[in-house]
């Protein structure tokens, strides 16, 4: 048989792969870029109207490829795994880790499996796009990747010798005495075995009486307690107050049934950890575990994170009371605004030179590597933050030994979303004091809310200056429900730190929000008293960070 499925396997076909990549062409103040597509018969084309143009482009191309994917009968069944063939890097990517070894690619082989399917992947980016014919495994664990199609298992012929070993079986059946096929039946402790599977000889005998139980010298013999588990932990059977025990046990029975749930309800969970962290707490004083006490505290912050995830999932009033006019979907929750307030706060403080270009990108960088020192980042991006200072920018930090790359400036500018570069700051890395609080999951989200900030639409149709974006970042970080910038009780935001963090005298200000005014990112803004006032539109309302 091994050498059945061995021949099998040689067999099958090497996955295709399509992939559609849209590069700048030329200068990027030109507006050209370029679409090439790794099969030879297509040529690469060049757009001049933009990335937009080259998007619709991309997309049209690959329905191409798509379409006659389809009119060619759809994916192979007979075919290799395409994420297989590059070490399953598209789900398992390590650019740190140099070339991978046998073991290495063992163990990517290992997540194969399943049936073959069509897929199409586009990075986030919309600069790349990938059709290819892979396995179940991999499609599942590759972000961004979409099904299309699933091919038909591949037709397999039976050795010779199986013929015979499945003879074998009812061969020994019979001399046992029964027919070819006709097994036992499995009795569980739930279902009675069927009329059918049982046998003429046991139905023929009849069934023992049985005994009664002797009686407990005490009397009836004492019900046991119920038992539970929850957060991988026993609940003694002794514990008291029952009362207690009781919470305990019910609590792991309720979590376990949440997790059971189709659909996420986040209400739910909230209440469910807010009962975990009180029946914890008592569980702690009662025996003196301070673990239990541990657990407490952190179902009482997955409580609080719950309910702002729900808060934040469901929108918030504008006016900041349920069911006073129309709810706001906001990117960052009130802690996760808190902790980006707190970036902006070390950049202006941390910066290595006062000019707004290196401001921002040192800002946007720290975000990028504010976990573990480390982070991705291509030339695009750099260009997009800084136009073309971007290159002028990058080599002065790495000048003052603020920022680290493997290679050269030029090769980090010439960087793409396939290949991104990892850069170092060296002030963040673990070894350092840590100047953050944050998890990896809101390092993410304020990186993220930042790059909407600073990307805007509008503000780059306006050719607006680094100092006008920080002034941005700074205002969508300061607000209220309904938009207002800063505190009630401050009557707005203080001119001093916010035109200290723009790296701008505070008489400029007012000169930099008109034109966020004319970006339609504040609908007025005044400068009277030492106080930046103003309020979001409502297209901003979605970015910005509670007080």
């Amino acid at each position: 048989m091994a050498v059945e499925a061995s021949a099998w396997q040689e067999e099958r076909v090497a996955g295709r792969v399509w992939t559609v990549r849209l590069d700048p062409d030329g200068r990027p103040s030109a507006g050209a870029v370029r679409l090439s597509c790794s099969r030879p018969a297509c040529a690469d084309q060049r757009l001049a109207g933009g990335a937009a143009a080259g998007r619709r482009a991309a997309i049209g191309h690959i329905k191409e490829h798509l379409a006659r994917i389809r009119e060619g009968g759809g994916p192979r069944g007979d075919a290799w795994c395409a994420c297989r063939a590059a070490s399953c890097a598209w789900h398992t990517p390590d650019p740190t880790a140099g070339p991978r070894t046998g073991a290495q690619l063992a163990t990517a082989a290992v997540r194969c499996g399943g049936s073959v399917v069509l897929t199409v992947y586009a990075d986030r980016a919309g600069r790349l796009w990938r059709i290819a014919e892979m396995c179940a495994r991999c499609a599942a664990a590759t972000a961004d990747c979409r099904v299309l199609d699933t091919a038909p298992p591949p037709a397999r012929t039976t050795p010779a010798g199986m013929h015979q070993a499945a003879e074998q079986p009812d061969a020994e059946q019979e001399r046992a005495g029964g027919a070819p096929g006709q097994g036992v039946a499995a009795v569980f402790s739930d279902r009675a075995p069927s009329p059918a599977s049982a046998s003429p000889s046991a139905a023929a005998t009849p069934p023992p009486v049985p005994r009664a139980r002797p009686a407990t010298p005490g009397g009836a013999p004492r019900r046991a307690k119920r038992w539970g588990k929850i957060a991988q932990r026993i609940v003694p059977q002794d514990l008291e107050p029952e009362v207690l025990r009781l919470e305990l046990v019910e609590l792991g029975d309720a979590f376990r049934a949440y997790q059971q749930r189709t659909e996420p309800d986040l209400a739910i969970l909230s209440e469910l950890h807010e009962r975990k962290a009180r029946a914890f707490a008592l569980w702690a004083d009662v025996s003196g575990d301070g673990s239990l006490r541990h657990e407490a505290k952190r179902a009482e912050t997955a409580a609080q994170t719950t309910r702002e995830m729900h808060a934040n999932r469901g929108g918030q009033p504008l006016g900041g009371t349920a069911g006073d006019g129309p709810v706001v979907e906001r990117l960052l929750t009130r802690t996760q605004a808190a902790h980006a307030r707190t970036v902006l706060d070390y950049v202006a403080a941390h910066a290595s030179h006062s000019e707004a270009e290196v401001r921002l990108a040192v800002l946007m960088l720290t975000l990028r590597a504010a976990k573990a020192g480390t982070g991705n980042v291509t030339g695009q991006d750099l260009t997009g933050w800084l136009q073309d200072d971007a290159e002028q920018v990058i080599q002065r930090l790495v000048a003052a030994d603020w920022l680290r790359l493997p290679g050269t400036v030029a090769e980090l500018m010439a960087s793409r979303s396939e290949n991104p570069t990892a850069v170092t700051v060296p002030t963040l890395l673990p070894g350092q004091p840590r100047p953050f609080a944050f998890g990896k999951t809101t390092r993410a989200r304020i990186s993220g809310w930042a790059q909407k900030v600073v990307g805007d639409r509008k503000i780059r149709k306006k050719k607006a200056t680094s100092a006008t974006r920080l002034l941005a970042l700074y205002t969508a970080a300061h607000t209220r429900p309904a938009g207002h910038l800063g505190r009630a009780e401050d009557d707005g935001l203080h001119l001093d730190p916010a035109a200290a963090f723009c790296t701008l005298p505070p008489d400029q200000i007012a000169e930099h929000a008109a034109l966020l005014i004319a970006a339609d990112w504040l609908t007025e803004a005044g400068t009277a008293e030492g106080r930046l006032r103003g309020r979001l539109t409502e297209r901003i309302l979605p970015l910005g960070g509670l007080l």
